[in-house]
């Protein structure tokens, strides 16, 4: 039996195994309000972390926005050049060329421009920026000089190597993609925006959505602010059922009930749905692979929300006083493994986070529901902005943190001596965070996974926190 039989015979079965149909999830949910409408002569502009985010998740607010007169742009953060299993599947062949893997980046951007042409949308209003897929959280987190460029496992280049592109040349670093986003905004001075949500488990998408807010806050005061509206694309098991249903709503996954999340939804019509599903058919690069899963977002509706935005007091406590804690944000599933491989037995139960800011600390608890293995730990991510201070200047802290130690580091960097305090106990983690650590910011951009040994158990989506 050849790899490749092999490798779509394995896929089939994992996935057959994990694609039940749970119980349907209108039951668990209110009634979700409306998005608003769109309006003459409005600005649309819609970030897709990779080719085909745009029309899983907006086909229908690009239609409904052209119909009413709006403007729409795209920008792609990449081209999608990191999909192996797509690959492997669409072409048929195993390979691991550098050529092979930008072929299949320039494939998926000509992907891109035929679908949205099918709903309206022209080439000129798309842009590419091309960076590397699978590779931007780690530049956001870890590599924002071009001196040190961030340098992708499969294609092994660092620069963006697509000469269609705007960003052609660039290297992989953070200023790079925060230059080129910030520009198509200020030019662009979208009314609305839509990206993707800081909740998704894929890494693109989060950073995606990191870089924008990064982006509005260093643009703030130069045009009106838009509205943005996160969508949320990868969730473990979501949505269900799978394949094509245009029947069914399309309703947040279950773990999101009392996530704080406001919700908004865009119904379709009958033509528009139809056009949307024409539109994923022009994926064919990923729908061979992966048609089960993207016909799944083609329902009467599109989903977006977003976390709101956390303010923190600060608070003067004495030894015998008690924190004031804000956000509680409920922990979540989050994990790269199919939900049929979670044991029951391995995971840490329900739990949630919350924030303070004491005597100088950012302050993070970590409560959960049942008493704390000696194999349970976290990883916190804190990214601080400071309007004062350049961002790429700016600390980018990452916690490592078990009950009794906890390691710290700022980028790729080690920090000895950090200040950052732990405190445990039979159920709780708390960690206290210099706030000059962090570079003294006007607010943070964390988010936290919680692991079992190695095994990612729950986590909390990236949070804006402001610190006063």
């Amino acid at each position: 039996m050849s790899k490749i039989k092999l490798c779509a015979i394995l896929l089939f079965f994992l996935l057959a195994g994990c694609a039940g149909v749970e119980k349907s999830d209108q039951q668990y949910w209110p009634k979700i309000p409306a998005l608003e409408f769109f309006k003459k002569g409005e600005r649309v502009l819609i970030l897709a972390p990779h080719p085909d985010d745009e029309a899983i998740a907006c086909a229908g607010v690009i239609q409904q926005a052209l119909d009413a007169g709006a403007k729409v742009r795209i920008v792609y953060l990449t081209n999608g050049d990191h999909n192996e299993l797509a690959f492997i599947v669409y072409e048929k062949r195993i390979t691991v060329r550098q050529g092979e893997f930008v072929h299949m980046g320039k494939l998926r951007r000509q992907e891109s421009i035929k679908a949205m042409q099918s709903l309206g949308l022209s080439e000129k209003d798309l842009v590419f920026l091309g960076y590397p897929d699978y590779g931007t959280f780690n530049i956001f987190s870890q590599h924002w000089q071009a001196s040190k460029p961030f340098r992708d496992r499969l294609t092994r280049i660092s620069s963006v190597p697509y000469k269609d592109n705007l960003s052609y040349g660039a290297a992989y670093c953070g200023q790079n993609i925060l230059n080129d986003l910030s520009m198509q905004i200020l030019d662009y001075k979208p009314d609305k925006i839509f990206v993707s949500h800081p909740a998704d488990v894929n890494v693109d998408h989060k950073s995606l959505y990191l870089f924008l807010q990064v982006a509005l806050s260093d643009l703030e005061g130069q045009f009106p602010s838009p509205k943005v509206y996160p969508y949320l694309v990868h969730c473990v098991g979501w949505p269900k059922p799978r394949h094509y249903h245009p029947e069914l709503d399309l309703y947040p996954p279950n773990k999101f009930i009392d996530s704080e999340i406001n919700w908004t939804r865009l119904d379709l019509g009958f033509g528009e749905l139809d056009k949307k599903y024409q539109a994923i058919l022009f994926y064919k690069s990923q729908t061979e692979s992966s048609a089960f899963y993207l016909f799944s977002f083609a329902r009467e509706n599109e989903l977006f929300g977003d976390y709101p935005v956390l303010e923190l007091a600060p608070q003067e406590i004495s030894k015998d006083e008690v924190i004031s804690y804000s956000g509680a944000s409920k922990m979540l599933k989050d994990t790269s493994l199919p939900e049929c491989s979670i044991k029951d037995e391995l995971t840490e139960g329900g739990g949630q986070v919350s924030y303070a800011e004491e005597n100088g600390y950012f302050v993070v608890r970590v409560d959960k529901t049942k008493k704390l293995s000696n194999r349970f730990g976290v990883l916190l991510y804190i990214f601080g902005y400071s309007k004062d201070t350049g961002f790429a200047i700016m600390p980018k802290i990452r916690i490592i943190a078990t009950a009794n130690k906890s390691r710290v580091f700022n980028g790729q960097k080690r920090v000895v001596n950090s200040g950052v305090l732990l405190e445990s106990g039979r159920n709780y983690i708390i960690l206290k965070i210099p706030l000059k650590l962090l570079g003294n910011p006007d607010y943070v951009l964390t988010a936290l996974k919680a692991f079992h040994g190695n095994l990612p158990i729950d986590a909390v989506g990236f949070r804006k926190v402001k610190i006063k």
